[in-house]
């Protein structure tokens, strides 16, 4: 399995980067400077010069990608253009070349023949098709439950029925179009553990929270439960998070619908638990790093 991210990082990158280093050391810049003004290594840079990295002709060779070496070649040597500037350059790029037919989408479905088997209504490289959707939110979702798991003190926060970090599709309706960890994440020993990758279709309750505040209104994408605690709700309100208390002991979907109907901007729910039901607090936000990083704020 190789996805089209793949062929930008062992293909485009490696030959763009060759292309830019060698442009800079022809208009006078030292392997130090050119390290600096790409991020990367001098050793790496010597690679660059020395012929030592695989290039790939076809990108080379490109006309846009000869233009945008230069472009940036003479922006960034003679200080007219900031790198980051540069680098927002060559992602308007990149996105162009992965998109339909385009080269970096032709040099995937080379690499990846089975693509064509399913016909030309597969559009793996439309980035509004399904697929890449999915797989962006699984990304991102992948990335949060890292941070999550690398945060010290983490397993602190989860409720005894488990935390779940959770993000959905742009145009999400049910559970099946929100990813989540199946069987949720545990405190194991004072050790936050995720026992398998994320999945759609998998989380019940958090799913279903997140999808009743989209519904009344409210502008999120991802979502996490942790256990409830005054001090936390207090901390989340210094962070600039709008709270809101709902019921869950009834209908979540219209609990929920009058707790953001009562305050529109809320991006912290919370329940203060009941008969057999666990205090909880559940974080909003647009996407799953985010909401992570709310969390490892607490800590």
């Amino acid at each position: 399995m190789q996805f089209v991210e793949e062929i930008v990082v062992d293909e485009f990158l490696p030959t763009f980067r060759s292309l830019l280093a060698g442009e800079l050391r022809e208009r006078g810049l030292t392997q130090s400077e050119v390290a600096a003004v790409l991020g990367i290594s001098q050793s790496a840079v010597s690679k660059y010069a020395h012929g030592d990295v695989t290039v790939n002709d076809r990108i080379a060779d490109d006309e846009r990608v000869t233009a945008l070496v230069d472009e940036l070649g003479e922006g960034l040597a003679s200080g007219d253009m900031a790198p980051v500037q540069a680098l927002i350059e060559t992602e308007v790029l990149i996105r162009e070349l992965e998109s339909g037919s385009d080269l970096l989408a032709q040099l995937h479905e080379e690499a990846v023949p089975e693509l064509a088997d399913h016909g030309t209504s597969f559009r793996i490289h439309d980035p509004k098709s399904e697929l890449r959707t999915s797989e962006r939110v699984l990304s991102s979702l992948r990335r949060g439950l890292r941070l999550l798991e690398n945060a010290s003190g983490f397993a602190t926060l989860i409720p005894a029925v488990g935390s779940n970090l959770v993000a959905c599709t742009p145009d999400a309706e049910d559970v099946d179009d929100v990813a989540g960890v199946p069987g949720r994440i545990f405190d194991v020993k004072g050790r936050t553990t995720v026992p398998t990758s994320p999945e759609f279709g998998v989380s019940e309750h958090v799913a279903t929270v997140l999808l009743s505040a989209r519904r009344h209104g409210a502008d999120a994408s991802a979502a996490i439960n942790v256990a409830y605690d005054s001090d936390v709700l207090e901390e989340l309100a210094d962070q600039g998070h709008v709270t809101a208390e709902f019921d869950e002991s009834g209908d979540v979907d219209e609990s929920v619908g009058a707790a953001i109907d009562e305050q529109p901007d809320a991006t912290v729910l919370y329940q203060t638990g009941g008969m057999g039901i666990e205090p909880l607090i559940y974080v909003l936000g647009p996407d799953a790093e985010s909401v992570a990083d709310s969390i490892r704020a607490l800590l």
